[in-house]
């Protein structure tokens, strides 16, 4: 009996342990919330707040992002700014600014390939200036809502696996308890023909 439950044990086990393979508890997790429709970065001044975000950008493709700008003191949105943006990784590259709403610049133009950029904002405001850098703008990369989607069916399959595993150490018990229980039931003894000859002399005729 001890020998089954250790071999259950076994089972159960290395079951849950191939469930989980190729899991990276370690992994770093995405800056962008699953779920969420586009990306965004920031940047903070003395003078200035600025929030950019876009959707979803492909190298070679037109780009629309929106510029949030606001007072840092006060964090009202600030009309009527002059933008002037630039790319630390290609100066050749050319942005068109258009305020939409107070606070609210809608920039337009294209990322030639896709890797990763940054915006080097001129930022004029009536008495106020400032010079920011906003970066960690991935061009090609995907919203995580399709990585969690993937996570989740490996996951389902794992679940699977794990159940699977559970039914056959369940029924490899079953079938390992039967048998030992039909070696451990002892036998019917077996009369000698001296035994049967004397029980058969003590027995009285009738």
């Amino acid at each position: 009996m001890k020998q089954l439950l250790i071999l259950l044990l076994g089972l159960l086990l290395s079951g849950g342990a191939y469930a989980h393979g190729g899991e990276d508890h370690g992994a770093p997790k995405a800056s962008t919330p699953a779920g969420a429709t586009s990306f965004s970065v920031a940047a903070l001044s003395e003078q200035f707040e600025v929030l950019l975000r876009y959707e979803p950008l492909e190298g070679g493709k037109p780009a629309d992002l929106r510029l949030f700008l606001s007072d840092y003191a006060t964090n009202a949105p600030i009309k009527g700014a002059k933008l002037t943006l630039t790319n630390p990784e290609d100066a050749n590259l050319k942005w068109a600014v258009t305020e939409k709403e107070p606070g609210i610049y809608l920039v337009e133009g294209q990322f030639p390939a896709n890797k990763a950029y940054s915006f080097a904002a001129n930022i004029v405001a009536g008495d106020k200036a400032d010079l920011m850098l906003l970066e960690g703008i991935k061009v090609g990369e995907k919203l995580p809502v399709a990585a969690e989607v993937a996570h989740a069916d490996g996951s389902l399959f794992s679940s699977w696996k794990t159940i699977l595993a559970l039914v056959g150490a369940f029924v490899l018990g079953i079938v390992l308890t039967a048998l030992l229980m039909r070696r451990r039931r002892p036998e019917p003894a077996m009369q000698t023909s001296e035994q049967a000859l004397t029980a058969s002399r003590r027995t009285p005729f009738p």
